[in-house]
């Protein structure tokens, strides 16, 4: 087994945080060091509470498991005597609604 770690920090920058009305702008920080900004998709918090510019969970999620993909497929192909000189997926996820119509 192994151990992965994370970091999540949120700041509260709002005087109207009991109303909602509040950035869901934070920060993720890996253990070797680096820290990305992240933000809810605006899909499903309106700007200006959150930044499309910065990585939603969403996103990193379809990220992740594309890049597991990679790796899986690089590891087969090298084991099985197969040269791979580049490897690109233009990974999608699609969120849908569950049975009660929430996403």
């Amino acid at each position: 087994m192994s151990e992965h770690k994370a970091t999540i920090t949120w700041k509260h920058t709002s005087p109207e945080f009991l109303k909602g009305k509040y950035s869901r702008e934070h920060s993720w920080t890996f253990d070797g060091g680096l820290t990305i900004p992240a933000s809810p998709a605006p899909s499903v918090v309106p700007t200006p509470y959150s930044n499309p510019a910065h990585v939603d969970p969403e996103e990193a999620c379809v990220a992740s498991i594309s890049s597991c993909h990679m790796l899986t497929f690089l590891y087969v192909a090298s084991r099985q005597g197969f040269q791979a000189d580049s490897y690109k997926d233009e990974a999608i996820g699609v969120m849908t609604k569950n049975e009660k119509g929430v996403p």
